[in-house]
């Protein structure tokens, strides 16, 4: 499980869809026993003394309209495709729950910045932007061979790394059933390796929850 501050007040939670149950245990023996409501990101908590949990629905996992359908959703082993990139890397994969059955990870050299400038900046700009389109490119032709064919058995593709490089793969109009899919999750992960792609397996099928604590006693 992994918290960090949320904008606007409150912190995310990230729960793995097997420890749900025992944390909303943790909730109602802190907070209350809560109300449920359904809404369109998941569900809502309101404890008796003020405090809220937003359950967020897993990408690929159908809207519910209570807690109980809400656990058994979210463990159910659904396949997902994901796409990692950024700048020259790419790491693609699917997987079938917490275990990911297909994995590839590729990568090509794309020239960093320079301190140069005039003429020479421009050069070496123009030689990095082209060094990024085939790099794109081929991660596209990768994603047509591994992913593609299992569209009719993704439940979502999420992607994550550089989000202005996984745009230029998805452009790809070979890719647009693919594209179709693609979940508003979007994971933040460093230089795509096959130990991130791994560690992204379990990212992308956490239950993210926005808690917020009771509000201060007047």
């Amino acid at each position: 499980m992994s918290s960090r501050p949320a904008a606007g007040g409150g912190r995310w939670v990230e729960v793995d869809p097997g420890r749900v149950a025992r944390w909303i245990d943790g909730f109602t023996a802190r907070h209350g026993p809560p109300t449920v409501t359904s809404h369109g990101y998941g569900l809502l908590l309101a404890a008796p003394d003020g405090a809220t949990a937003e359950l967020h629905t897993p990408p690929g996992v159908p809207p519910v309209p209570d807690l109980p359908r809400f656990l058994a959703a979210v463990a159910l082993p659904l396949r997902t495709g994901l796409l990692l990139a950024r700048k020259g890397a790419v790491a693609i994969g699917v997987a079938t729950g917490d275990r990911l059955t297909v994995s590839k990870v590729d990568t090509h050299y794309v020239q960093g910045r320079t301190a140069a400038g005039g003429w020479s900046q421009q050069r070496f700009a123009r030689r990095r932007d082209n060094q990024a389109r085939a790099a794109a490119s081929d991660a596209a032709d990768l994603a047509v061979r591994l992913l593609l064919p299992e569209v009719p058995a993704l439940a979502a593709l999420v992607a994550g790394g550089d989000r202005r490089t996984v745009d230029a793969i998805l452009a790809d109009r070979r890719l647009t059933p693919l594209a179709a899919l693609r979940a508003e999750r979007f994971l933040t992960v460093g230089e795509p390796r096959r130990a991130v792609l791994e560690a992204a397996v379990d990212a992308a099928r956490a239950v993210r929850i926005l808690v917020r604590d009771p509000p201060p006693e007047r």
